[in-house]
């Protein structure tokens, strides 16, 4: 696969409290990725930007919320997000500035 498509792949880091319990716990890492992207090309992404091994890749399709602003009603977008399973932890700094200088 070609390097601009991994380069757009991976979008950010998601942090969340149940994110957090599942790093120490299980060692797995969760991103916010591209909405058309698939499991293989989420796991070679991680592994060539965080030079880690990648035991298994969960997906999850975040559907869009309705939003309401007055009496105009919209809605968000929908995401898709990853859950990583490594076999090695990796820096959680590390990991937002190689996400900010690859985009």
């Amino acid at each position: 696969m070609n390097l601009e498509k991994l380069l757009q792949v991976i979008i950010s880091f998601w942090e969340s409290e149940k994110v957090s319990n599942l790093q120490t716990k299980n060692n797995t890492y969760t991103f916010k990725v591209l909405v058309t992207a698939t499991k293989p090309e989420i796991k070679q992404a991680i592994e060539r930007f965080f030079n880690v091994k990648v035991v298994g890749v969960r997906v999850v399709n975040v559907k869009a919320k309705t939003k309401r602003f007055r009496s105009v009603i919209g809605k968000k977008k929908q995401w898709k997000k990853a859950y990583v399973t490594l076999s090695d932890s990796i820096d959680i700094a590390k990991m937002n500035i190689d996400l900010t200088v690859a985009k």
